[in-house]
């Protein structure tokens, strides 16, 4: 919850009532016929009001003499300039004073300077909830009344590039209880508009945080040999050892695994296993599946969980032959998870980790359809990632959630993560 910072009015030294103030201007403002928001709106006034008396307490301290007072050097004021800024309540004209010398260079507004810092922030927002460049604009004229061209918005976005750059390949951690690996399909014009993957992996920390670890555009379909190649880069970031990789039933992937963490469980997830069930499968039989799958990955035992199997296949397997196929093949990446405690099964069976994510990527570059190039969507990915969990609930939620599943992993590979 956001906290209201206290006002103390210099002369009496009380606290000022800002609920009072604020209906007083309001009150007034509508007496006026004055509008909250919009040109000539009331926060326009204030922001103004504000930006100007923050200006002159910096030129104050600069010349070390107040307004209308005697100069006590060579240089002195020099009346003011008009200057158009940008602000979160739309475009402000506000009068920047000047120095004679124009040594004065102002930190509240600084020189040459357009758009307060805020909004760039919220150009990165509506970037990250996959509006284009033009549509930022738009909603810039709309809400705020003021001209931003779109070039203008694609050099506010560059300015993430570097920092992007630098947390894809930034230091990680010594050692990961899971990491869950998968990719999403962006469309990417490419000569012609295509469909190209891109990797995503999150990693639990030992503290229970979530890590997104980085994103990595693909070169053409899904396949373990590149999936190989981003993991080694993981490797040489600092991960030596996973316990347990929660993957799709890609080909191969095992193997790519494997080979960089020897040690590493391979656990087939759950989520996507059921997926391609229901892909054999008619819709109208999808609840039903669902149900008589549910207590093949609730056995207490690999034994009970292949009991439970022939149970279900007998059901459904004359119908839909292929259905068995998909889950023999996965069998020896989907049992690794039976035998650890309830609170490791209940994590890596559910696969939250990396959906949730993958749902706010999925929003974003559906809304812009398609894009120019693989910069153009790993920027956009980014800018999501950058924007998750503003407040930080959602890190504390994390940490508490995890910290049974944690204590489980700390017995069960004993010397791997403490």
């Amino acid at each position: 919850m956001s906290q209201t910072i206290e006002m103390i009015d210099p002369v009496t030294g009380e606290i000022i009532d800002q609920q009072q103030i604020a209906e007083q201007l309001l009150a007034q403002a509508k007496e006026q016929g004055v509008s909250l928001v919009g040109p000539g709106g009331l926060l326009g006034g204030l922001t103004r009001t504000v930006l100007e008396t923050a200006l002159e307490a910096e030129m104050t301290e600069h010349l070390g003499y107040e307004k209308h007072a005697s100069s006590n050097g060579e240089n002195a004021r020099n009346g003011t300039r008009s200057k158009t800024v940008l602000t979160e309540v739309g475009a402000v004209e506000i009068d920047v004073p000047r120095d004679r010398d124009g040594s004065f260079q102002p930190k509240i507004v600084r020189k040459r300077q357009r758009r307060l810092d805020g909004i760039d922030e919220i150009v990165l927002s509506l970037t990250a909830r996959g509006l284009t460049t033009g549509e930022v604009a738009a909603h810039f004229d709309d809400v705020y009344g003021a001209s931003v061209s779109k070039d203008t918005i694609s050099k506010i976005t560059d300015k993430v590039i570097e920092e992007m750059t630098e947390w894809q390949h930034r230091p990680l951690d010594r050692v990961y209880p899971v990491v869950f690996i998968d990719a999403i399909v962006v469309k990417v014009r490419d000569g012609q508009v295509r469909n190209k993957p891109f990797y995503v992996a999150v990693g639990v920390t030992t503290a229970g945080e979530r890590d997104i670890l980085g994103i990595w555009a693909g070169d053409g379909g899904e396949g373990a040999k590149f999936w190989l190649g981003v993991l080694t880069e993981i490797k040489n970031r600092g991960v030596e050892d996973v316990c347990i990789v929660v993957c799709d039933g890609l080909k191969g992937l095992p193997e790519s695994i494997t080979t960089t963490w020897e040690l590493a469980v391979v656990q087939t997830c759950i989520i996507h296993l059921i997926r391609n069930t229901f892909r054999f499968a008619s819709r109208k039989y999808w609840d039903q599946i669902a149900r008589d799958l549910r207590p093949v990955y609730t056995a207490p035992t690999e034994a009970a969980a292949k009991a439970r199997f022939e149970e279900f296949a007998e059901k459904w397997c004359t119908m839909y032959p292929a259905i068995r196929k998909l889950w023999e093949n996965a069998w020896t990446e989907f049992i690794p998870f039976l035998d650890y405690d309830v609170e490791i099964r209940r994590i890596i069976c559910s696969t939250n980790a990396i959906e949730s994510l993958n749902a706010r990527y999925r929003r974003a570059v559906r809304a812009r359809g398609h894009f120019p190039n693989d910069a153009a969507a790993l920027k956009c990915l980014y800018l999501v990632t950058r924007s998750l969990d503003p407040t930080g609930r959602g890190r504390a939620r994390w940490v508490t959630r995890w910290k049974p599943a944690l204590n489980a992993f700390a017995i069960t590979f004993e010397g791997r993560i403490n």
